[in-house]
């Protein structure tokens, strides 16, 4: 499965809100340097999907806010 994921690094707090088209906005408070905030996006989505990490991948957009990540 695959989803659209738009990331705000930088936050106030770490959150994930799906929106009514079934994309996911995730906000993190880490930095985007060095895969900071790609790390945490995969954190926070494996809490909230309740699936482990190593079953989420970033397909495309590693420098982008927007992504596109993948669940197996």
């Amino acid at each position: 499965m695959k989803l659209t994921v738009k990331v705000k690094p930088n936050s106030r707090k770490n959150e994930v809100k799906r929106t009514e088209d079934g994309k996911f906005t995730i906000f993190v408070t880490d930095s985007p340097f060095e895969g900071k905030a790609n790390a945490k996006l995969i954190e926070l989505l494996s809490e909230y999907l309740e699936k482990p990490k190593r079953c989420i991948s970033i397909v495309a957009g590693f420098k982008s806010r927007n992504k596109i990540v993948e669940i197996d």
